[in-house]
């Protein structure tokens, strides 16, 4: 049986969205962790990693729960849209920003904490602004880990099922994707279309990595003292 490219669309079609949405809410979150003194920092960081140590259908039947009609998430989308977010590729995108956010978080608060403090002295010193300071100061020198985070995001997302099929099931065009297919066709004994599938999502995910090495690598090098 051939690739199911519809499956492969959708798949890098949630990945992008979640990845980009985790890169504009993460970063916040991720400044926050690294230069926050709140006693309760913890307690943040807890919530942040938790879908790491959570099995994949305890978290996902509770974003289901959440997304439900009876929620008031759900009664409220049902109200505007005229459907749930259940079962649907809105809810698949929820489910899968919550699911991948520590993948996203953890590298962004570990570049920001390690950012030379005197260099965000020298900035706010010379009058720069906290924003300012930000995008001119910590966000390229947290370049590395600012792609690692995007990176890890994305994969995350291309390789998710427990999340996936909990929240959106398994409706052709609307929420299947690259593993639920090769699950369906491991079930259906198809193991020669299960095998090309998955060296086709092994074979993008290693170039994705080996991109990322390749550019933190140059991103880390120290040019000679002339």
């Amino acid at each position: 049986m051939a690739i199911d490219w519809q499956a492969l669309w959708l798949t890098l079609q949630l990945a992008v969205i979640v990845s980009a949405v985790l890169f504009v809410i993460g970063l916040p979150i991720a400044y926050w962790i690294a230069f926050s003194r709140s006693r309760w920092k913890f307690f943040v960081e807890a919530i942040v990693s938790l879908p790491i140590v959570l099995p994949p259908t305890v978290l996902g039947f509770y974003v289901l729960v959440a997304l439900g009609p009876r929620s008031p998430v759900g009664r409220w989308w049902m109200a505007l849209t005229g459907h749930t977010l259940a079962f649907t590729f809105s809810g698949l995108v929820i489910g899968s920003i919550l699911y991948s956010l520590p993948f996203a978080v953890q590298p962004f608060a570990a570049s920001f904490a390690a950012v030379e403090r005197k260099l965000i002295w020298a900035s706010t010193t010379l009058g720069a602004s906290s924003i300012r300071t930000f995008f001119c100061v910590i966000v390229p020198l947290s370049a590395p880990g600012l792609i690692t985070g995007a990176a890890l995001s994305f994969a995350h997302t291309m390789g998710e099922f427990g999340v996936v099929l909990m929240v959106g099931g398994n409706i052709p065009g609307v929420t299947r994707t690259v593993s639920i297919d090769i699950y369906d066709r491991v079930q259906a004994s198809d193991y020669a279309g299960a095998n090309a599938t998955a060296l086709l999502l092994l074979a993008i995910c290693f170039v994705l990595l080996v991109i990322v090495y390749a550019t933190n690598r140059k991103a880390w090098a120290v040019k000679p003292v002339e």
